[in-house]
């Protein structure tokens, strides 16, 4: 991992996220799950559900959306917001992709 110059730091290549799939960044703070979308967008959220603690890392990603591996909550990766009749949110991180490379933004992860 390196950190560019205007604080975001390179996690990766967006090729080695697997599509619909998650790659975990452990911090200081927690662990921090980066989503791929069949689409190619990405996402950063934490890896924690708030209801009982499930790894979004290991959900099922649907569109933009990712399903706890416990308990069936549904999040929307943009807002962190539960879907549905689920009250909760996760905080999410923001994430960008330039020159094939996935970029997250280290000031808004030192702040969490």
């Amino acid at each position: 991992m390196n950190v560019m110059a205007d604080a975001w730091l390179d996690i990766g290549a967006l090729e080695e996220i697997p599509l619909q799939g998650a790659r975990v960044l452990k911090t200081p703070k927690g662990c921090v799950a980066v989503f791929r979308a069949a689409d190619d967008h990405v996402f950063a959220l934490d890896d924690r559900c708030p209801h009982k603690g499930g790894p979004l890392s290991e959900g099922i990603v649907h569109g933009h959306s990712v399903t706890c591996p416990l308990h069936n909550w549904v999040f929307d990766m943009t807002s962190g917001q539960a879907q549905g009749a689920d009250e909760g949110r996760v905080a999410t991180y923001a994430v960008r992709v330039q020159a094939g490379r996935v970029l997250l933004d280290s000031a808004r992860l030192a702040r969490s």
